[in-house]
């Protein structure tokens, strides 16, 4: 299990589970609290209150039975719920209605307050970033091997794996995953894998694969979205040139009434990236660029976007970059990305909330409810593979939800960093395999 988050007084939070004699879901709630508890590192005993009648419960002002509170907070407060002995019900993010509340509350609340008990990120609490960062820098690194690329290649054990992420090695195939997702009521963003070409041929070549993908896109009535990385278009071989290249693709896209989005990739390209991106938005408006949010540049670079009119994508970032560029933390980077999400579904252009995390999910619907935001100004996106269950379930609240789909040959670097962004995501593959095999 994980160590203790922090260097604080763990002992100092008091967990309790507030229940009444005969309700059916005491149990449960006790044992979800307790497991997230022990996952957490957070070692205290849960208490366990009864309440009996209504004097007790309005003296606890309690409002249903179970009640998971942390420091005398409820976990989940519902103001509107009046002090009684009544059984409580639960939303769950996927729409359904539960006993119990949302285990990713809880560990918000959780982990809430015990970052209000810490006084700063000590020893322990870089400790336990080491491990995940040193995977991360690892995957990073290999994605960067010629050898081990043309090993993984080669296995196929390999290739079992790529197909969770990768739509397909060609187009025909790939169309047909864009048919499937179209008809589940997903959006798509597509992106023939491939980057940091050394020829202008090669350049030239991604970008004719663009023009075929925009008219095939056209030609199916699909999405006409597309994203695209600079160093494939031949930004590390002639800035000019390259500018040109994806210009082709941006002029081909507003014939076929598409999109574009610029991907970003790691610190050093990021100036270039807008700069084109700013240029090429300026020729038709149908341009949009990523924000990494583990960048430190990065809220003065949305506040810029968010003024001039450019659609932003906002994900996480999956390059090792150094601490005096980029947040070193995942509490650091979540806190800047839920920063940054705030102000582009207030003031941004059709903001992209790219993300997999529940709890930042949530924080979004929190936010656009209370700020009266409509669901028509934003929408999130996923990656192709990955937390499928989730997409669907917010598709069906109404919610739109694009996948980005890559395809191609070129899949090994593009693999590699989906593993650097989550190692979770090699292990969660390699049991579905199995399952599948045991079928």
């Amino acid at each position: 299990m994980p160590g203790p988050v922090s260097e604080v007084d763990v002992a100092a939070i008091r967990a309790e589970v507030l229940f009444t004699p005969d309700c059916p879901h005491a149990a449960q709630a006790e044992s979800l609290l307790r497991r997230i508890l022990e996952e957490e590192g957070v070692a205290v005993a849960v208490e366990r209150i009864q309440v009996d009648d209504l004097d007790h419960a309005a003296g606890l002002g309690f409002r249903g039975s179970p009640t998971i509170r942390l420091d005398g907070l409820d976990v989940a407060p519902d103001p509107a719920a009046e002090v009684g002995l009544a059984c409580r019900r639960y939303r769950q993010p996927d729409g359904r209605i539960a006993g119990v509340p949302p285990e990713e509350q809880i560990r918000e609340v959780l982990r809430e307050r015990l970052a209000s008990l810490e006084p700063g990120p000590g020893p322990l609490a870089r400790l336990r970033e080491v491990p995940a960062r040193a995977m991360r820098a690892g995957f990073v690194w290999a994605a960067r091997q010629e050898g081990i690329e043309r090993l993984s290649k080669r296995l196929p054990v390999t290739r079992g794996l790529v197909r969770r992420f990768v739509a397909g090695e060609d187009l025909a195939s790939t169309l047909v995953a864009l048919r499937r997702l179209r008809d589940d009521g997903l959006g798509t963003t597509v992106d023939v894998l491939g980057e940091s070409v050394d020829s202008e041929v090669a350049a030239t070549a991604a970008a004719d694969a663009y023009l075929s993908l925009l008219d095939a896109l056209q030609r199916e009535g699909l999405d006409g979205n597309v994203s695209l990385k600079l160093t494939q278009m031949g930004l590390d071989i002639d800035r000019s040139f390259c500018q040109r290249n994806v210009a082709r693709i941006v002029d081909r896209a507003f014939e076929t009434d598409a999109f574009v989005r610029v991907d970003m990739e790691d610190h050093t390209r990021t100036d270039a990236t807008l700069a084109i991106a700013r240029e090429l938005h300026g020729r038709h408006g149908n341009v949009g660029v990523v924000i990494q949010s583990y960048l430190r540049r990065s809220e003065a670079d949305v506040e810029t976007l968010i003024t001039e009119r450019i659609r932003v994508r906002l994900c996480k970032g999956a390059y090792n970059e150094p601490a005096s560029v980029a947040f070193p933390t995942k509490p650091e980077v979540d806190e800047s990305y839920v920063h940054l999400m705030e102000r582009l579904l207030a003031e941004g252009t059709f903001p992209g909330i790219a993300t997999h995390d529940e709890r930042i999910i949530e924080r979004a619907r929190d936010f656009t409810a209370r700020e009266s935001i409509g669901r028509d100004r934003y929408e999130f996106q996923m990656l192709y593979g990955v937390r499928r269950d989730l997409q669907q379930a917010l598709v069906a609240e109404g919610l739109a939800v694009r996948v980005y789909v890559p395809f191609g040959s070129e899949w090994y670097p593009y693999f590699m960093r989906r593993l650097a962004e989550r190692p979770a995501n090699l292990l969660f593959v390699l049991r579905s395999l199995a399952r599948e095999r045991r079928r």
